[in-house]
């Protein structure tokens, strides 16, 4: 029997398939801004909104396409990609009714009834095999997360149960809470590894009311070993659903299973989130996950760009270090079209193609003087630019005169003696101690690490 949806819900569905099967960044720069146009007979025309993003999809991700199209009900089917302007992209267009044959995504047939009476079996780990440990490039703002993470997978539950990750985003979050379970899989250290979106687990406990199926959705996600949560903020505000993940939570935790949260929050700041689920996120470590340093994101482009079998030069990777400072998704999306610009014009990634197709650096961080790192700590901290360079020691003064060195030494690399000049102090030891203070300093306390990313990100407005 067949099948009715409407084009939008039938690319979402391809979509959210599509973008467990790519990476991060190769699903924002390639896939988040296509849209299913029409269907003609056999024919499906999907909009692009660039020469680029329509030559990437026809060259390299038209099989990947092709194939979910077909998993959702559409087969056989030829693609055809169509360039549209961003303006007619974002638009809301009509939704034209899709008839799709009953199939599932193994490719079986079935009535409606089977569909309707499947839909709270049809689970999936949806763990990413790209994402490991071995291609997580480690930094300051995220080696405390890593470090616990390499933990769990270990030795799963015996501590830091239950882990929550959280930061911004783009930062590695979902890559590094997703390692664990590959390599909880790999190792055979758990019989059941389940990621899921928290997207994901409500529209599941919807399915599993509307169909009476709450004890099959109940026993899925208790029978875990090791139960991953990406995206948890999405929970707030929906009452049952949380009252259901605290029963789940309950269970696995008494069974001493490993319990793995991410969030864009903190615990705390997750608005209309019960008090009685909070306390539980709380229970294990929390991890604040920061945005990579320059020099973390410099690696990161760099590995990018041998998985592309690429070499770039000194200068364009930090011109594109430069470009993005707080989204590793972003970051890979801007080496994702260099590197596909230089490939249909079989050119050679170089700097000056990268300013002409990117635009100019107007973040790059060579480009900042100590003298501006000074004045922003100084403004951050309500101070004034005389008293952070001053004689005074007072810790409201001296804690501030640190930071500011230390942002000194990471962003612009200068040698302890003239960062010790730059904010009037006449031994270079004094830098050396305060750029090591609080390198440490900003690995467990909040309010630092908060300070340094604030002054930061304000050097490049």
């Amino acid at each position: 029997m067949n099948r009715v949806l409407d084009t939008t819900t039938l690319w979402q569905t391809v979509l959210g398939e599509i973008e467990l099967g790519v990476s991060q960044g190769n699903f924002a720069t390639w896939f988040k801004n296509t849209r299913l146009l029409r269907i003609d007979g056999e024919v499906v025309v999907v909009g692009a909104p660039n020469v680029f993003i329509k030559q990437q999809l026809e060259s390299k991700f038209n099989d990947i396409i092709v194939q979910s199209l077909e998993n959702n009900g559409l087969n056989p089917v030829t693609v055809e990609y169509k360039i549209l302007p961003a303006s007619s992209l974002h638009r809301k267009v009509e939704d034209s009714p899709v008839i799709l044959s009953g199939r599932s995504s193994s490719g079986s047939t079935g009535s409606t009834s089977e569909v309707s009476s499947s839909l709270t079996h049809s689970y999936r780990h949806g763990l990413n095999e790209k994402y490991t440990f071995e291609n997580f490039i480690v930094g300051s703002g995220n080696e405390l997360a890593y470090a616990a993470c390499q933990a769990i997978a270990q030795n799963p539950a015996a501590k830091y149960n239950p882990l929550f990750l959280y930061g911004g985003v783009g930062i590695g979050k979902t890559h590094l809470i997703q390692a664990v379970g590959n390599a909880l899989i790999e190792n055979k250290k758990a019989s059941r590894v389940v990621y899921v979106t928290t997207e994901q687990f409500v529209q599941e406990f919807l399915d599993a009311i509307r169909y009476k199926k709450n004890t099959d959705f109940a026993g899925y996600y208790r029978g875990a070993d090791v139960l991953i949560i990406d995206d948890v903020q999405f929970i707030a505000g929906k009452e049952k659903t949380q009252e259901e993940f605290f029963h789940t939570f309950n269970a696995l935790h008494q069974a001493n299973k490993q319990i793995i949260v991410s969030s864009d929050a903190r615990p705390k700041d997750i608005p209309t989130l019960t008090d009685r689920l909070r306390s539980r996120f709380e229970w294990g470590m929390a991890i604040d996950m920061q945005a990579p340093d320059f020099e973390t994101r410099c690696v990161i482009i760099q590995s990018k760009a041998q998985q592309h079998g690429v070499n770039l030069s000194h200068d364009l990777v930090e011109h594109l270090a430069g470009s993005v400072q707080n989204n590793i998704r972003e970051l890979e999306g801007v080496l994702n079209q260099l590197v596909a610009f230089c490939e249909m014009r079989q050119l050679e990634p170089t700097l000056e193609i990268a300013l002409a197709l990117l635009g100019s650096q107007k973040n790059r961080p060579r480009h900042l003087t100590a003298k501006q790192v000074v004045e922003r700590t100084a403004r951050y901290f309500s101070l004034s630019v005389e008293e952070l360079v001053g004689p005074k020691r007072d810790k409201e003064i001296v804690v501030p005169r640190q930071i500011a060195m230390y942002i000194i030494r990471s962003e612009l690399h200068l040698s302890f003696p003239k960062i010790a000049r730059e904010l009037g102090r006449k031994d270079h030891t004094t830098a050396i101690h305060s750029v090591e203070k609080i390198d440490k300093e900003q690995s467990y306390d909040p309010d630092v690490r908060a300070a340094i990313s604030a002054i930061k990100e304000k050097l490049h407005v």
